[in-house]
């Protein structure tokens, strides 16, 4: 007869762990997926010396998150809290013209899908996003723990980490969800090919009196695009959107250094008067861009994830979906290896994983790379070519469905949990 000690000891035994460092959007996603579709036959644990402050300190962030991160925010079981910040993208309209010029021609428009009833994408707001990630995750038993990974050596069937406060433990696979600067990757000695622009990305909430309507703006200035992405009602003036202005890194400080009613009278110029007064509600902060794609998205024992894996410039808004979209594909590819039996940070799991994630993240990496070179400049030939090249795609539905990306989703293309899958 088997005491019930030693079964415990064994199930204990047959668990797989996986440790994800970081506790961004792409990683939380990552814990949860895995946790909800395996249960006790999966480990998670977080780890992030952030973790402290909680949601907090996300604070004052937003992103477009795409219908395929909606549908899979749905399938996890956040949605209905993270939709309450959430404001809906009905149409986007984009407009190329110097910043002295009177009329802003409108070349492109998007529209919500109106057979599916549905937005295209929302803008969510980071915090209250975050909080319900940490929530669900929580309540599904994954550990979160405040602390960093100060060292990851492959050991055969596992690879042996030295936590930041002294403690070491083993996993299976560590997913380094660290960002941009990833020193677990560079311990690795996992190669970073990429650029930095002669730009830098100014992020702010702005209020305004007029209802945005769910609209959104795409501005191509010679120095760069000025998106104007809506938020959920609220503010000092009743309504809010959130600006990313791109701008020469030469002019920011100049642009900014003056005070607030400075800043926000440069704001005014390129934000227009359609939405009546506005207000200056929080920021702007100044960011650094650009372009950057590991050498590899895996090594041994390790996956990269988010940034950790790819930046690309914000012209399109798409940064934080190809996050998602790599979170989605790496849970579903652990998760059919424990059905399996097999091991889920094996060579063969993280070669499904990069082969489904590097073309495409490459491929859109080179589409907004391209845009910002087209964009953003003066040159007569080019403006002449991106107008005519932009009212032509405005005149194909299908060329537009595929920059909204639901062309792929409706092909099957994408990883359950992005079409609205169980995994």
């Amino acid at each position: 007869m088997i005491q019930a000690g030693t079964v415990e000891t064994r199930k204990r035994a047959d668990q797989r762990s996986v440790v994800i460092a970081g506790a961004g959007i792409p990683g939380l996603t990552l814990a949860l997926a895995l946790a909800r579709a395996n249960g006790p036959a999966v480990s998670v644990t977080v780890c992030d010396p952030g973790l402290g402050a909680g949601a907090a300190r996300h604070a004052g962030r937003a992103y477009a998150v795409a219908a395929g991160g909606r549908r899979m925010f749905e399938r996890l079981g956040i949605w209905d809290i993270a939709s309450r910040s959430a404001q809906p993208i009905h149409d986007m309209v984009v407009s190329d013209s110097r910043l002295s010029d009177p009329v802003r021609p409108v070349f492109l428009t998007f529209a919500q899908d109106a057979e599916a009833g549905a937005p295209f994408a929302h803008m969510v707001e980071a915090e209250p996003l975050v909080a319900a990630l940490l929530e669900a995750a929580a309540a599904a038993g994954v550990v979160l723990e405040p602390v960093g990974i100060v060292e990851a050596v492959p050991d055969g069937a596992r690879i042996r980490l030295l936590l930041s406060d002294g403690r070491s433990r083993d996993a299976s696979l560590l997913v380094a969800a660290d960002g941009a600067r990833s020193r677990l990757r560079e311990a690795a000695k996992i190669g970073w090919v990429g650029w930095s622009y002669p730009q830098m990305g100014l992020v702010a909430t702005i209020g305004h009196e007029r209802a945005h309507e769910g609209r959104a703006y795409e501005h191509f200035l010679p120095s760069g695009p000025f998106a104007i992405l809506p938020l959920v009602d609220g503010g000092t003036l009743g309504h809010r959107s959130s600006i990313v202005w791109t701008e020469r890194a030469a002019d920011v400080p100049p642009l900014t250094g003056g005070g607030p009613e400075e800043t926000l009278a440069e704001i005014e110029r390129r934000f227009g008067l359609n939405l009546g007064r506005l207000a200056l509600e929080r920021g702007p902060s100044a960011h650094s861009l650009a372009f950057g794609l590991a050498r590899s998205f895996r090594g041994e024992r390790l996956a990269l994830l988010g940034d950790a894996a790819h930046v690309i410039h914000p012209i399109a808004g798409q940064g934080l979906n190809l996050g998602l979209a790599g979170a989605a594909v790496l849970a579903e590819a652990m998760t059919d290896a424990l059905r399996l039996g097999l091991d889920p940070g094996s060579p063969d799991v993280l070669k499904r994983y990069e082969r489904a994630r590097r073309f495409d993240t490459l491929a859109m990496g080179a589409v907004t790379d391209g845009l910002n070179r087209l964009f953003s400049n003066d040159l007569l030939p080019l403006r002449l070519a991106r107008d005519l090249g932009l009212g032509l795609v405005d005149r194909l539905p299908g060329l537009k469905r595929l920059f909204i990306g639901e062309a792929a989703a409706a092909r099957g293309t994408q990883p359950r949990l992005l079409r609205g899958e169980a995994l």
